[in-house]
């Protein structure tokens, strides 16, 4: 699975399983993805937000592995609203990381985190946003472009007058938690879908029904999460901290019944997880205040 790859609407391979690393600090994520890489993965996301940019970067360093073979993304922060704030802060991460460019760089947020799916739609702020990471794309900074956390109308306003499309959208999906209309349109627009958090942060191991799922297959319930978004066609970011689960979280070459798919397609909303539901994102915020 860790070889197996999407293609995106600029030719761009990008491997359809990566780390996801948010919540690692800085010193620790050194090992992490250090220990992602000795294991065959070979896609890490990052973000200005997680703060790790710099570990993440040495890490890459110092693996001995080709630049060329790893994927490595980075979110421009959600609060960068203007051209200028945008553009230096992929300059700002090039140097933190030590790297000569990015494989992926995208805009976290379309609100800030404060204002998140608020009433205000920050469209024209985003056209700017945009037109930074078109330059960056055009200056061979960064090989793909693309978005987080956008929904349609998002989408809309940036291909409504972009010089290049966005690639992707890194979105929020999980079991219980995918946005159908919001990928079908993606898909429609040759926009590649990532999904982070596919394990719902944690929430996902206690629920009875994908246990049972997963004892039916004699897999994780993280394995079933993860096989369950590759198979829409996603790219599956789960985040590990463990070289337990980093392991763990690559062994998914099985295949969930179309039966099976369906059930967990039209499984109830998670609506609890827990300790993090004051994370925007986990805030049950699915549309925006003003629709």
């Amino acid at each position: 699975m860790l070889n197996e790859t999407y293609e995106l609407n600029n030719g761009v391979k990008i491997p359809k399983l990566g780390l996801g690393t948010w919540l690692i600090d800085n010193e620790k994520v050194v090992d992490v993805v250090k220990t992602a890489l000795e294991v065959g993965y070979r896609h890490i996301d990052t973000a200005q937000a997680y703060g790790n940019e710099e570990g993440v970067g040495k890490a890459i360093r110092e693996s001995n592995i080709p630049r060329e073979e790893i994927f490595i993304t980075s979110k421009i922060a959600a609060e960068a609203k203007t051209y200028q704030e945008a553009y230096d802060s992929i300059n700002e991460t090039l140097n933190k990381m030590g790297l000569d460019y990015l494989d992926l760089m995208i805009i976290h947020s379309p609100e800030p985190w404060a204002e998140f799916r608020g009433e205000k739609s920050y469209f024209k702020e985003n056209k700017e946003v945009w037109r930074a990471l078109e330059d960056a794309y055009k200056e061979g900074k960064v090989k793909a472009i693309g978005v987080s956390n956008f929904l349609q109308d998002d989408l809309e306003n940036i291909l409504s007058s972009c010089q290049i499309k966005p690639m992707v959208n890194q979105i929020l999906t999980h079991i219980s938690n995918t946005k159908t209309e919001l990928i079908d349109f993606c898909k429609e627009h040759d926009i590649l879908v990532e999904a982070y958090s596919p394990i719902a942060h944690g929430a996902a191991l206690k629920n009875e029904t994908m246990m049972k799922m997963a004892k039916k297959y004699n897999v994780s319930v993280a394995q079933l999460c993860i096989r369950y978004v590759l198979q829409l066609g996603l790219v599956a970011l789960p985040k590990a901290s463990t070289k337990e689960h980093i392991i763990d979280n690559r062994e998914v070459d099985f295949e969930i019944s179309e039966d099976d798919m369906k059930i967990l397609k039209n499984m109830d909303t998670i609506e609890n997880y827990g300790s993090d539901d004051f994370f925007p994102v986990f805030s049950g915020k699915d549309q925006k205040n003003n629709k």
